[in-house]
């Protein structure tokens, strides 16, 4: 039996008005798992998120990193081994750098970074080409365009790019297909179930999308008032049905 990548111990998240929302939650996360996350609004999936990238500290219990205690280590520091990519397509992006500054800078996350000049050679730019093609979605041409003049879904494809291009420890993925139309969603869901499972990446997925949710992924939780109320892998998971899974959230 392998050790966890990451391991929530009696996770436990209080806001001020006394309200918890991550309730003593003991979570493990195996290396190369691929979880999509199920659950209402409010169930606390993205202040799951926030607890594991750091950005919201813990009120009880602790989080470990391949067994080291990462509780208190700060959100740019986790960077080094955790990459995510957000709803909003406008996130995770400069918007005045073009498509290519923006994939040398994403290249740099969690080193020291310097200033230099930002021209880019011929070989750098070409293997952004071939990156950038794998998508489909024409961001192969739009190298040396600006990426605030990008369409919705190529900014949230190069977010996605941005965020594995250097394999992270853990991947979040916080409802990344949610802004796009269904076919420019379906597109980057495929890109996506490629780049994790091909790379063997560690990856949690936010997703509304029932379909999605059995599609991809060979591990499935769903939340509900911050516990974990179903936690179903590989052929429990290949054997559930979205009728199965409405009932959780018919009593939510």
């Amino acid at each position: 039996m392998t050790n966890p990548v990451f391991s929530l111990k009696n996770a436990t998240v209080t806001v001020a008005n006394g309200t918890t929302i991550l309730d003593h939650l003991n979570f493990d996360i195996d290396k190369d798992d691929f979880i999509t996350v199920l659950g209402t609004n409010g169930a606390g999936k993205s202040t799951l998120f926030n607890v594991l990238s750091g950005d919201l500290m813990l009120t009880e219990g602790s989080i470990e990193h391949n067994g080291e205690d990462i509780s208190h280590l700060p959100a740019v520091k986790r960077t080094s081994f955790l990459a995510r990519v957000f709803q909003d397509p406008k996130l995770g992006t400069a918007p005045r750098m073009t498509v290519a500054e923006n994939l040398l800078l994403a290249e740099k996350r969690g080193a020291k970074r310097t200033l230099r000049n930002r021209k880019l050679s011929a070989e750098k730019l070409k293997h952004y080409y071939e990156l950038t093609k794998t998508i489909g979605n024409n961001l192969e041409n739009r190298l040396q365009t600006a990426t605030g003049s990008l369409s919705g879904g190529q900014r949230q494809a190069l977010s996605f790019l941005m965020a594995t291009q250097v394999k992270p420890g853990l991947l979040l993925l916080d409802e990344h297909t949610a802004a796009l139309d269904p076919k420019t969603s379906d597109q980057l869901m495929a890109a996506t179930n490629e780049q994790v499972t091909q790379n063997n990446l560690t990856a949690l997925m936010i997703t509304h999308n029932l379909a999605d949710a059995l599609t991809y992924g060979n591990r499935l939780i769903v939340l509900n008032a911050g516990r974990i109320v179903l936690d179903v892998k590989n052929e429990d998971k290949d054997a559930l049905t979205e009728a199965e899974l409405l009932k959780y959230f018919v009593h939510s």
